[in-house]
């Protein structure tokens, strides 16, 4: 599955939405996309707040904005940021891809370079608290 994905459209989405990112804090600028069953491609940038727990990552506002549109089956998660090492998603941003999409999901995270790396939800989540425990 995750072989038959448009890295490149979901990389290209993340690297635009990431220049809109609002950080003036943490100078951190991140892009997400993510792509749904329906074959769309949401895109969300971090937002930083003064009350710095109030800023919000990336990948959460893509899924949010996923959700307000109707959409709530990701298939697919491409992250960009600037390091020369690709940056995985926090903890806090892996516990709201487990309320959506389960261990097989395919995340992915570029840096500008070109870096790559590649995990499963699984492997970045392995004991994720679900509504199965609920």
């Amino acid at each position: 599955m995750a072989d038959e994905i448009a890295w490149e459209r979901l990389y290209e989405e993340a690297t635009r939405v990431r220049e809109r990112a609002h950080v003036p804090y943490s100078r951190f600028p991140v892009g997400a996309a993510v792509l749904y069953a329906d074959g769309s491609v949401v895109a969300g940038c971090n937002v930083e707040n003064a009350t710095y727990g109030l800023t919000v990552c990336a990948e959460r506002n893509a899924l949010a904005a996923g959700v307000a549109q109707g959409r709530k089956q990701p298939v697919a998660v491409a992250v960009v940021a600037n390091p020369e090492a690709p940056v995985p998603p926090c903890g806090m941003c892996r516990q709201v891809m487990a309320e959506f999409a389960g261990p097989n999901l395919p995340v992915r995270s570029r840096s500008p370079s070109g870096a790559e790396a590649r995990y499963t939800l699984g492997e970045l989540l392995p004991h994720a608290f679900t509504k199965d425990f609920l």
